[in-house]
């Protein structure tokens, strides 16, 4: 919840003659007016996100180039991410292959070259694909920039997503259209980026 500063919180209280019903529809007007500014901010991009200890924790051991491509992306991104994975041991790779989370026992994450990041709206993780793209979008902003080669694991087929001139949903979907045409279907894993 939104608070009101101290001093004006304290000029509505002492106007006497306001009854304790207006005097909160004041304050309650007051912490709309905050949370509207913090939402211009946001949309301004003045406001940005950042890392929590715990994802800060998880890129230990990843490749010092992939792990500033990730700092660079989250003060981007319009949408907050954590880091759910980086380097990976052999026996969390086979535990993972074994239930079906994973595809191969090659994984760049054996390498310290890739992350796994999870999209969050509030304090929610969201699955939803769309928050996906635009986390890819600021991934592949941030590795243009470093001049880092990215790929994208629900654009498997475009390679290195800072060179794609487009969004990184059109990435996506000429990716899935690629599959379909070959009657194959799409593997996506859209949390997940790794240097090429």
């Amino acid at each position: 919840m939104i608070k009101l500063p101290e001093k004006e919180k304290n000029n509505v209280i002492k106007m006497p003659q306001l009854s304790e019903t207006d005097r909160q529809f004041i304050v309650l007007e007051k912490q709309q007016e905050l949370i509207r500014e913090q939402a211009k901010l946001i949309a301004e991009k003045k406001m940005t996100f950042q890392l929590s200890n715990r994802s800060k924790g998880r890129l230990e051991g990843v490749n010092p180039q992939l792990v500033q491509v990730v700092n660079e992306a989250i003060k981007r991104t319009k949408i907050d991410f954590g880091v759910t994975c980086g380097m990976r041991t052999v026996e969390e790779q086979e535990k993972l292959v074994a239930s079906g989370a994973s595809q191969t026992m090659k994984s760049k994450h054996l390498e310290g070259r890739a992350v796994d990041l999870v999209a969050y709206i509030g304090p929610n993780i969201t699955w939803k694909l769309n928050k996906y793209d635009e986390i890819a979008d600021a991934m592949a902003e941030a590795a243009r920039d470093q001049g880092i080669a990215i790929k994208w694991g629900a654009a498997w087929s475009v390679g290195n997503i800072a060179e794609w001139d487009g969004s990184m949903e059109d990435a996506m979907n000429s990716y899935v259209d690629l599959r379909r045409s070959q009657g194959r279907r799409p593997f996506i894993d859209a949390p997940h980026f790794e240097m090429m």
